[in-house]
């Protein structure tokens, strides 16, 4: 029997570690739960993507990997590649990875649990970061959803019985997600997310890939030019992958109200897109 693309490959590197893979192998795993999602890896690529099949049959791609990464998912099941012959292989998420998928993200919420009430206990060390003693940039609130927020409010109708974000707008939030991902997979913790959130003016990014580096200009200006509040929700629902709810009350709206500004934001967020970078933006990378 042939062996898979990806365990075909040799080792991956010795500095590859146990907590990089977990950490990397989350959010694609996260990825891979959406309906229609496949991770595709071609056999002289050095990054893999995650791809998502929309109702219409549309592509969006929906997330970036490297190789090595990916290799290591499929040598543990966590993914699995029906036919490895082609010159693009595709993965799916196994069972065995779903339930990786529920470990790794239960031991997150029980270890921001844990150092939450460490950080408040009158008879321990006070003003401790979560993010700086986990040694991650990530916000402490981010959310793990099996799907992102847009596809849930895709197959939403509004009045009239039309979807209530239309593909472009879906489409315009996965721009913005995937310049995030090449953000994490080519800085990774050296840029903390919060800042923008902050209505900080965060530092120029210049160590590191070249793709990573133009993602993050990218990221920056678009958050600028949406300002506070849409900057805010796109940031927290089409990178953090936060639900509306939870939005909503760190935000301090009205019930049902994020999805309306969610919307207003990515129009805007569209235009923007259009005006900078043309229609379907840089290529990856």
């Amino acid at each position: 029997m042939k062996m898979e693309c990806l365990k075909s490959d040799r080792h991956p590197p010795a500095g590859l570690t146990q907590g990089r893979i977990d950490q990397e192998a989350k959010r694609i795993l996260r990825r891979l739960c959406e309906q229609g999602a496949v991770l595709a890896v071609a056999r002289e690529m050095e990054t893999a993507v995650v791809v998502r099949v929309t109702p219409e049959g549309e592509q969006v791609r929906t997330g970036v990997v490297e190789r090595e990464i990916a290799q290591a998912m499929a040598l543990k099941d966590w993914i699995t590649c029906p036919d490895p012959d082609g010159r693009i292989a595709r993965y799916f998420i196994t069972n065995t990875g779903r339930a990786a998928l529920r470990r790794l993200t239960a031991e997150d919420e029980n270890r921001a649990s844990g150092f939450a009430e460490r950080a408040t206990d009158p008879d321990g060390d006070a003003g401790w970061d979560i993010a700086a003693i986990e040694g991650i940039s990530r916000p402490p609130h981010r959310a793990y959803p099996t799907e992102s927020p847009l596809v849930g409010l895709a197959r939403r109708r509004d009045r009239d019985g039309k979807p209530f974000l239309p593909r472009d707008l879906v489409a315009v939030g996965e721009r913005l997600r995937e310049d995030y991902e090449l953000v994490e997979v080519g800085i990774g913790g050296s840029e903390s997310w919060e800042s923008f959130m902050n209505g900080e003016t965060p530092a120029e990014i210049t160590d590191g890939p070249k793709g990573a580096v133009d993602a993050h200009a990218r990221i920056k200006d678009a958050l600028a030019e949406l300002g506070p509040g849409l900057g805010d929700v796109v940031l927290r629902c089409c990178c953090f992958l936060e639900g509306l709810e939870q939005t909503e009350k760190k935000m301090g709206w009205s019930a049902r109200s994020g999805k309306i500004v969610l919307r207003i934001a990515l129009q805007r967020l569209k235009r923007h897109y259009e005006e900078t970078q043309g229609r379907y933006g840089p290529m990856i990378g």
